[in-house]
């Protein structure tokens, strides 16, 4: 995720998929420590099952450089909101009911028949035309955040909320294929947003078995890899993450775990310690979460490399495996 502020230029368009890069060989799994690798032999199959950053302190979020600009050397912030093809615009102003997006078709007989999960496509692609209503401050417990940011994008101008929506609906297949009950915080179908503590309420409000909100990170060249970040406890005005705190990390670890396998994509080189893992306290979608909830970082989009990984259907549809048998894993225990 990385967010942006007032100043954001418009995504350009994007480029013929013929001038993309073709997918790269994914470089194998390096853990940057010994304490690290432990933890990946671990988390291959927790809990005998199948089968994360301090990013700007601003983060929900977390925030990166607008692709005009060169980006700052630490992980960005950005947090909530995806959605191309946006249309006609709902726009989740204070006081609307949280209801979130209705599964695509009736769930299928499986394995999670009676499951529900919440994806969470950060960001959307119609922020950056609302500036006033996404930079309006929210409650999230421990403070006050923005409503949203724009995300950001690869060089060529492929956005962050396009990338989010097309995986979470990617992995909204799989996981209705299982039988699962999915919902979303939007479906390309709003003209921005929604705000963060919004999307905690929508999951909330589904009473979700698990919610997995989907991000690209917009951190420097050189950058690479992905992270998934748990909730810290917090207990602070009307955030308490305690209860979620243990469940959620099995639910990040489950899913580090799968989407190595899946994606071959070794975790983050720059925030985690080589884990893949990052415990954060100040993203208002993980603090007003009253149900198990992680935030993943598929990759830095402002890295070349990783660029023409997220900009690959095939790899995207590998990420949108790792993620649904993350969540498997977690919901069958």
């Amino acid at each position: 995720m990385s967010y942006v502020g007032p100043d954001f230029d418009p995504p350009q368009p994007r480029r013929s998929p013929l001038r993309r890069p073709l997918t790269v060989a994914v470089a194998a799994v390096v853990v940057g420590s010994v304490a690290g690798w432990g933890v990946w032999q671990a988390v291959g199959d927790p809990g005998g099952g199948d089968d994360g950053s301090q990013r700007a302190a601003a983060r929900d979020e977390p925030r990166t450089a607008p692709p005009s600009s060169t980006p700052s050397a630490g992980p960005t912030a950005s947090e909530d909101g995806a959605g191309q093809d946006d249309k006609d615009g709902k726009k989740g102003a204070d006081g609307e009911k949280a209801s979130p997006t209705a599964s695509s078709g009736a769930a299928a007989d499986g394995p999670l028949k009676g499951k529900v999960v919440v994806i969470d496509p950060g960001h959307n692609s119609g922020n950056f035309r609302h500036t006033a209503e996404i930079n309006r401050k929210v409650d999230i417990g421990t403070g006050m955040k923005e409503c949203d940011t724009t995300g950001t994008s690869t060089n060529d101008g492929y956005t962050e909320a396009e990338f989010t929506l097309d995986v979470s609906r990617r992995a909204r297949a799989l996981l209705e294929q299982q039988g699962a009950t999915v919902k979303f915080t939007h479906d390309g179908n709003r003209e921005w947003g929604p705000c963060i503590d919004e999307r905690a309420r929508l999951g909330n409000a589904a009473e979700a078995d698990a919610v997995v909100s989907i991000h690209a990170d917009g951190s420097a060249a050189g950058n690479r890899g992905f992270h998934i970040i748990l909730p810290g406890a917090v207990h602070e005005g009307s955030a308490d993450t305690r209860p979620i705190v243990g469940p959620s990390r099995d639910l990040g670890e489950r899913l580090a775990g799968k989407f190595v396998r899946e994606t071959g994509s070794a975790p983050s080189n720059y925030v985690g310690g080589g884990t893949g893992l990052v415990t954060r306290q100040d993203l208002g979608g993980l603090n007003l979460s009253t149900v198990p909830k992680v935030f993943i970082e598929c990759g830095n989009m402002r890295d070349s490399k990783d660029a023409a990984l997220l900009t690959s259907g095939t790899w995207r549809q590998k990420a949108a495996q790792g993620i649904s048998e993350g969540i498997v894993s977690f919901l069958r225990g």
